[in-house]
């Protein structure tokens, strides 16, 4: 049933970078307001690697990125919702989002698949991306050693981090 505001189904999340289990960002926006965590992956996307977090990228059907698919509680979820816009440095309906969140299939290590939103980085940066930079191989940000220390993305100035976590832990 879709009961938001915003016409947007209540799917889970496809996180591939930051967000994940154990990694900066996801100890200020997920931790404690999840049902689930489980490792997935996508195909159809190439990962890049970035100032202190990944960008994923639309790709290649044959393309694969690794990372976790992530149920936020119900109670929680249009505060999750709100806070990973903000964090990607998404609108819905805006043209120049930094990331577009769209629906994806997500593979499951039983096989099985469920619908995800993830966030893929927006027009021009992609095409920035596809033309001025390696993937990261075999699409596994984590495999590649890179760790933020602290909140970082495209909605999170390098000044502002800190307090952007705590108004979001707020509500605000």
């Amino acid at each position: 049933m879709n009961d938001r505001p915003d016409g947007s189904e209540r799917l889970p999340f496809f996180v591939y970078g930051t967000l994940r289990p154990g990694e900066a960002n996801h100890a200020w926006t997920l931790r404690g307001r999840t049902a689930a965590e489980q490792p997935a992956r996508i195909h159809g996307a190439l990962l890049y690697d970035g100032p202190g977090y990944p960008y994923a990228v639309q790709g290649p059907a044959d393309a694969v990125v690794h990372g976790h698919v992530v149920t936020p509680e119900a109670a929680a979820y249009d505060e999750v919702l709100r806070t990973l816009d903000r964090l990607e440095g998404h609108t819905p309906g805006a043209p120049d989002n930094d990331y577009d969140r769209v629906v994806c299939e997500a593979v499951l290590p039983d096989g099985g698949t469920v619908r995800a939103w993830v966030y893929l980085a927006a027009e021009p940066l992609a095409g920035r991306l596809r033309a001025t930079v390696t993937p990261i191989p075999g699409g596994d940000w984590l495999a590649t050693g890179s760790r933020a220390a602290g909140p970082v993305g495209p909605g999170v100035a390098a000044n502002e981090g800190r307090a952007f976590a705590a108004t979001a832990r707020e509500g605000a």
